[in-house]
Formats: structure tokens, C-alpha cells, sequence
């Protein structure tokens, strides 16, 4: 089995295990629970945990304990190899400090055969995005095989293609990894991530990178989302000179539910 290693474990979280399912149990612990509502999707921060876990926390606590999905989509932007398309991994498996998470090797395969992905295990190597989510999988106990998918250069309609029909499946959960707005002071990014939220919650699928690092994903998200009866519910919003206390340079983060 090909398993793809973990590249930001002991960097973005903790590379003990133990250490790491007590401190994602009580990140979860400490989220209000979610809505009494059945979620398609979450959009969810990829930080380091002392910046951005509570805020992906409060996502992830939205999901029922012992879930388990037909597959689950996760898609995040690639932050170190640029590249036209969707780029999914050939591996059969993730690995976190906490064990191994399967592959849908057959639907990727499909995908592939399909023009909607490509094969770029270059893109994942060093790809923390969407590795960051795992951990909270596993202490939340959701189960399913995962579909990776590091977005490069797409449109929101090729983004669309693949979350349309994990949305309209009851067995499928859709994952969108972004953070928002990069390197600004702690006001300046305040404004400019609420005027994103006021668009995102307009339905808007014009989200730029200076918004949000995984703006190709939102976009893909929303234009999908026009199509359904689904919206996007926020369910915290902050940054990290909330979390870190450095407010000249931040980082913004926001939790989203759709359902």
C-alpha cells in the first residue's frame, strides 16, 4: 500500500499522538455545538492549531460522532506547486500521528478517467491544507474514504463538478479548506474579511486570493451551491491576533456549515 506521509506533523500540530487526541478532543470539547440541522459541507481553516484549531474545531463539531460517509471530499488550494487543474494523489492511504485514513483509489480512478482530476502526487507532498483536517476526522470519529483534491489553476465550474454531486448524496461529505485574508493588521483584515462574508453569504462566486488563500474552492463551493436549496451558515470568525496576540500582521480564519 502507498501511503502518503504526514508533512507539517510536530510543525501545524503535535507529532505525539497522544498529545494530539487530547488536544483535538478538547478543542472539540470546547466548540459549541453545532446546528440541529444535517450538514452538506464545512469550510474550515488550515493554520496551525494555536492559531486556527478552535475555529476549524467549531466546524468539525457540526459532524455526528461515528458518521460514516460513502466518501469525503476534501479540496484546498496548493500553496507550493503551481499547476493547471485538480490534482488528486495516486496513494491508497493518509497518514497522521494517529493512524491511517483510506483512499477512494476506485472513484479517484473514475474521476481521472473522466478528465475532472489528475494524478500530482508532487502537489501533495508537502501540502499541509489538507492534512490539517484529518486529526479532527479521527477524534470525531467520522468515518469514510477520502478524495483529495489540491486545486491549482480552475475555474469555479470545474471546482463546481466535483462538489454538485457530493452535495445532492446524502453519504457524501464535502470539506473546503481556506483561510482568509493574509498579512494585514488586525483591523484591516477585520473589514476585509467581513466584506468577503457579506459576499460569500450573498451567494457571490467572484472570492479573490487576497480574500481567501482557497479562493478557488469557495468559488467552486458557491457556484454549486447556487444550484441547490444548501447555504452557508457562519459559524465563527476570527484572526490570529485573536488567537496569537501579534496584531500587526495577521491571518484571518472563518468556520462555515452548509446545510
Amino acid at each position: 500500500m502507498e501511503t502518503r506521509q504526514p508533512a507539517v506533523s510536530g510543525l501545524f500540530y503535535s507529532a505525539q499522538p497522544e498529545r494530539l487526541a487530547y488536544e483535538v478532543d478538547q478543542m472539540l470539547q470546547d466548540a459549541k455545538p453545532g446546528p440541529n440541522q444535517t450538514v452538506r459541507a464545512l469550510v474550515v481553516p488550515h493554520a496551525g492549531y494555536v492559531y486556527s484549531g478552535d475555529i476549524a474545531a467549531s466546524a468539525f463539531r457540526c459532524l455526528t460522532p461515528e458518521s460514516q460517509y460513502k466518501f469525503i471530499l476534501l479540496i484546498g488550494p496548493s500553496h507550493h506547486v503551481a499547476f493547471q487543474g485538480l490534482a488528486v494523489p495516486s496513494h491508497d492511504n493518509f497518514k497522521t500521528p494517529l493512524g491511517r485514513l483510506p483512499l477512494d483509489t476506485e472513484r479517484i480512478a473514475r474521476w481521472v478517467d473522466k478528465g475532472l482530476v489528475n494524478y500530482h502526487d508532487l502537489a501533495h507532498q508537502e501540502e499541509h491544507c489538507l492534512e490539517v483536517t484529518l486529526p479532527f476526522l479521527q477524534r470525531a470519529e467520522v468515518e469514510g474514504p477520502l478524495i483529495p483534491v489540491v486545486v491549482g489553476r480552475a475555474t469555479p465550474d470545474q471546482v463546481s463538478d466535483l462538489i454538485l454531486p457530493a452535495l445532492n448524496d446524502p453519504e457524501a461529505l464535502t470539506i473546503i479548506s481556506t483561510d482568509m485574508s493574509h498579512y494585514h493588521n488586525y483591523e484591516q483584515a477585520k473589514q476585509i474579511d467581513e466584506n468577503t462574508h457579506r459576499r460569500l453569504m450573498a451567494g457571490n462566486y467572484d472570492i479573490h486570493g487576497e480574500e481567501a488563500c482557497g479562493y478557488m474552492g469557495l468559488n467552486g463551493l458557491q457556484r454549486a451551491l447556487s444550484l441547490t436549496g444548501y447555504r452557508m451558515h457562519l459559524l465563527q470568525q476570527a484572526n490570529s491576533g485573536d488567537s496569537a496576540g501579534d496584531k500587526q500582521c495577521v491571518v484571518g480564519y472563518a468556520a462555515y456549515a452548509i446545510y
